[in-house]
C-alpha cells in the first residue's frame, strides 16, 4: 500500500512538470533565455557597483508517508529572499540579505499580519574591508555566514544539487543553539593565498536558543544540555570560534561571498579539499550526580553549580572533499564529508549530537537531449552514530535523498523532484522515521 501511495504521489507531482514542459515545447517563436546579472554600475569602469539577487523556491511536499494519516500535499514557499551587495570601492564591501523561509498556509493570516508564522527577517548584514593589496586577507563584521566546520555548513541555497541540505541538517550543527538561521553576530577574516583559502570567525552565541528554557534544577546526570551560559547567569560560554580551510587542486573557487556552490554543472573543474572546526568553550552543562540536584533556591547559585555540575566544551571537526568536472558531454558532481561532534556526554540536539556523521552525495548531469533543458539525477546518503544511542537496538540513524534536477536555464530556472527518507538512532520501532516526496519550482535572478 505504501509503495502504491509513493508511486501515485510521484505521478501527481510529475504532472506539473510535464505540463510546463509541453507548454514550452509548443512555443512558436524563438525566445531568448540568456541571463545577465542584475548589476547597477557606480563608476564608469564598473569596479564600483551594486549587485542584486532575488529568488523564490516553491515546494509541494507530501505528509510523512511512514504514518497512517490521510495522504496530503502541502504547498509552501520554502525560501523567498532578496540579497544585495555593494562594492563601494575595491577595498570596501557592504552586504544585506533578508527574506522568509518555510511559509505555508498555517503561517498565513487574513490581514497579512504574520503573528504565528514565519516572519520576514534579516539573514545577513555585514561590512568588509580589504586589508592587504592582494587577496590574502579581508576582515568583516556583522551578522554573517562565514561559517566554520565544513563546505556544507557554508552552502548556497541558489545552486544546491540536492533539493535541500543533507537531512537532518547536521551540516548546520549549531543551528538553533548559537546562531540565527546558521548566521552569527561577530567578526571574521578570510583570504586566498595561491590555491589555498580560509575563513575564521569569532562570534557571540545566542542566549534565546532551543534549550534556553531548561533551568538548573532540570539538569540530568551524564547528559549535556546546551544552556550553560543562561544557567550560569551569562558568565560562561561567551564566545564561539570557527574556521574552514580549503585547498583547490584545479580551478579556484570564489571567496567573494561565503556561499559554497553545490554543483557547477560542468562549468568548472574543481577538486576542493577542506577541513574545519567550531569550538564553544563551556557551551554545555550536565549534572554530576542525580542524587544531588541543584537547588534553585540556593543563596549562592553559582557556587552550587560549580560543586554539582560539569561544564563541557563543544568541539566539532569536519573534513570534506568536493569534485565537480565535465565528464564526456555531461558533468559529474561528488562530495564526501566526515564529521566528529563533541557537545558533551550523550548530547542529542535538533541537528546533531555527540558522535560522528559520514555523508556522501553524487550526481551526473546527462548530455543534453532536449532543447528545453538538461537532466541531473543524484543520490545522497548519510549515517549518524551518536553516543546517546550506542546501547540501543538502532544505534545509527540514516538519511537518504534520491532525486533529479531539470535545468531549463541552469540554476536560474529549474525543477527538482526528490524522495527523502530518514531514520533516527535510538528509535527501534521507527516511530520517528520520515519518508516524503518533495517537488520544487525555482527561479532566481
Amino acid at each position: 500500500m505504501r509503495t502504491q501511495t509513493i508511486m501515485k504521489t510521484m505521478a501527481l507531482l510529475l504532472v506539473y512538470f510535464f505540463a510546463v514542459h509541453t507548454m514550452m515545447a509548443q512555443e512558436k517563436t524563438e525566445v531568448d533565455h540568456s541571463y545577465k546579472p542584475l548589476t547597477l554600475k557606480l563608476s564608469e569602469d564598473g569596479k564600483k557597483y551594486i549587485r542584486f539577487i532575488t529568488w523564490h523556491q516553491m515546494w509541494l511536499t507530501t505528509n510523512n508517508l511512514s504514518n497512517d494519516s490521510d495522504f496530503g500535499i502541502t504547498p509552501s514557499i520554502r525560501r523567498s529572499r532578496f540579497l544585495a551587495f555593494t562594492q563601494i570601492s575595491p577595498r570596501f564591501l557592504l552586504l544585506t540579505h533578508f527574506g522568509v523561509n518555510s511559509l505555508s498556509d498555517g503561517g498565513l493570516n487574513i490581514s497579512g499580519v504574520q503573528s504565528n508564522g514565519p516572519q520576514m527577517f534579516l539573514h545577513d548584514a555585514w561590512v568588509e574591508y580589504k586589508v592587504t593589496p592582494d587577496d590574502a586577507m579581508y576582515v568583516g563584521s556583522g551578522l554573517h555566514y562565514w561559517n566554520g566546520l565544513s563546505r556544507l555548513t557554508n552552502l548556497s541555497t541558489l545552486n544546491l544539487m540536492t533539493l535541500d541540505a543533507p537531512n537532518p541538517f547536521f551540516n548546520w550543527s549549531q543551528l538553533g543553539y548559537t546562531g540565527q538561521f546558521a548566521r552569527h553576530l561577530g567578526v571574521y577574516a578570510k583570504g586566498k593565498i595561491g590555491k589555498f583559502d580560509y575563513r575564521v570567525s569569532i562570534n557571540d552565541p545566542l542566549n534565546n536558543h532551543i534549550d534556553g528554557g531548561i533551568t538548573a534544577d532540570q539538569l540530568t546526570e551524564n547528559r549535556a544540555i546546551y544552556n550553560a551560559d543562561n544557567i550560569y547567569q551569562n558568565t560562561k560560554g561567551n564566545s564561539l570560534i570557527g574556521g574552514y580551510f580549503r585547498y583547490n587542486v584545479f580551478d579556484a573557487e570564489s571567496i567573494k561571498l561565503p556561499y559554497a556552490v553545490g554543483t557547477y554543472l560542468g562549468k568548472k573543474k574543481v577538486l576542493a579539499i577542506g577541513a574545519g572546526f567550531n569550538y564553544h568553550a563551556n557551551g554545555t552543562i550536565s549534572l554530576k550526580d542525580a542524587t544531588n540536584p541543584v537547588d534553585m533556591s540556593a543563596e549562592d547559585i553559582i557556587a552550587e553549580l560549580d560543586n554539582k555540575t560539569d561544564l563541557h566544551n563543544v568541539a566539532n571537526f569536519a573534513i570534506d572533499v568536493f569534485y565537480d568536472a565535465p565528464l564526456g558531454e555531461g558533468a559529474i558532481t561528488a562530495l564526501g564529508a566526515f564529521y566528529s561532534f563533541n557537545y558533551g556526554p550523550n548530547f542529542v540536539g535538533s541537528r546533531a549530537g555527540t558522535g560522528t556523521v559520514a555523508h556522501l552525495q553524487a550526481g551526473y548531469l546527462l548530455p543534453r537531449f532536449s532543447d528545453l533543458g538538461q537532466l541531473q539525477p543524484y543520490l545522497a546518503f548519510s549515517a549518524r552514530t551518536y553516543e546517546a544511542f550506542a546501547d540501543t537496538d538502532r544505534p545509527t540513524g540514516t538519511g537518504i535523498n534520491i532525486g533529479a534536477n531539470w535545468f531549463m536555464n541552469g540554476h536560474h530556472s529549474k525543477f527538482t523532484l526528490e524522495f527523502r527518507g530518514s531514520t533516527r538512532g535510538g528509535d527501534p520501532d521507527g516511530l520517528l522515521d520520515t519518508n516524503q516526496i518533495r517537488f520544487q519550482a525555482m527561479i532566481f535572478l
